[in-house]
Formats: structure tokens, sequence, C-alpha cells
């Protein structure tokens, strides 16, 4: 299953800001842009998703930017799709035939259908804070360029 860059933005700017915010009450978009090298504006359109969906909070001004609060690493990566918009592919076939469903499928329908159920489980039982807790030394530049 391949994810939006929207999905891949959402996430990888939330776990930037909930590690920037153990050091650093607010980050800036400047900041998480150039530090993630992706595109301002895409960004600011989804972390702004990401404080309207309940997962982030921002604040305006020169003293701004954007914080995690309670709620943010208890939320799960399934979550995280429906706020991007990546639940569309569970619905769609593998093969993209128009008129696959447990009805009339498609010769992988069955299979895939199975993985489909076993990938939502993990994104539902997998929350940011999970993805922070590895012990893994170079946590940061898996995620950004520095």
């Amino acid at each position: 299953m391949v994810f939006s860059k929207s999905f891949g933005y959402a996430l990888r700017g939330l776990l930037y800001v909930a590690m920037i915010n153990e050091t650093s009450p607010r980050v800036q978009l400047d900041e998480i842009s150039k530090k993630l090298a992706v595109p301002r504006y895409f960004l600011g359109k989804v972390m702004k998703k990401l404080v309207k969906g309940g997962v982030l909070k921002s604040k305006k001004g020169p003293y701004g930017g954007f914080y995690i609060h309670e709620k943010t690493l208890s939320t799960t990566l399934l979550q995280l799709t429906a706020i991007t918009g990546d639940t569309i592919m569970y619905g769609s076939c593998v093969l993209r035939f128009r008129k696959c469903n447990a009805e009339n499928p498609c010769p992988l329908h069955r299979q895939v259908e199975f993985l489909k159920n076993e990938w939502q489980n993990v994104l539902a039982s997998t929350n940011i804070g999970d993805l922070l807790k590895k012990n893994h030394p170079d946590f940061l530049k898996s995620i950004a360029v520095i």
C-alpha cells in the first residue's frame, strides 16, 4: 500500500513537531518545511488539516507555530489516514478493475482483502507515540534533511 504525499508530509511534520516540542514550545512552518525539505505552501495546507482534525494546535504571530497537546501522541495512523483522505484506497481494486467487489471479485480480491484488513489493523493499533518510542538514534535524520 502506498500513501499519498499528504499523508507522508502530515506524518513527518507531526513527528517533527512532537520531537522538537520536547525542547521548544512551538515550531514555525518555515522551520518544518526547511528541515523536512518539503514545499512550504503544500505543507502549510497539510498542517492546517492536522490542526482542524484536532491532532495539533497552532498559534499565530511572531512567537507562534505548531505544538502538540494531550491527544497528539495517542493519534493513530488510521486516524491520520482519515484526516489526509487516504482511506479511499481501502475500497479500490488492487488491479484497478471498476466492478471489483465481494459479489464480483477480481482474481486477487480475496487475497488482497485479507492484507487490507491486516494493514488496517496495524494502522489502527499504531499511534504517534509508538513511533517516537522507537530507540532509533538517527530517527530525526530519517524524517528530515539535516
